[in-house]
């Protein structure tokens, strides 16, 4: 007798693509500490380079190496907690909601002034 693969709860037509499929954690992460090490071993490159070379090259080089060294734990730490890429596709997470027209003719903006209120009866 010849089983099948099938789901019997899987709707007729349903089809899954293995390129659908997320990529495995520990490629994920293995990915991601990958990433920042480089970035944190180009932060100490910059660093060491803006000290060793201080006095030897233009100021502004100096100075952008510092700054790069500064920026780059920020933008490490951004990338490395990024997480793992979603694919939803045409998935509406949230039910759009309808806006009424409001209470009378206000358009919504609160309750009208009482008459003899206000900053027009102040003249």
């Amino acid at each position: 007798m010849v089983s099948s693969n099938r789901r019997h709860d899987a709707p007729v037509g349903e089809v899954h693509r293995i390129t659908d499929a997320p990529e495995p954690l520990a490629a994920d992460m293995s990915r991601r500490q990958s990433r920042y090490l480089i970035q944190m071993t180009i932060r100490v490159v910059a660093f060491l380079l803006a000290v060793l070379t201080w006095n030897h090259i233009p100021m502004w080089v100096s100075l952008f190496l510092i700054i790069a060294a500064v920026v780059l734990p920020y933008v490490a730490v951004l990338f490395a907690n990024a997480g793992r890429e979603r694919n939803v596709g045409d998935v509406d997470f949230l039910d759009p909601r309808e806006i009424g027209a409001g209470h009378g003719d206000l358009g919504g903006l609160g309750p009208a002034p009482a008459p003899g209120r206000g900053p027009e009866s102040d003249a």
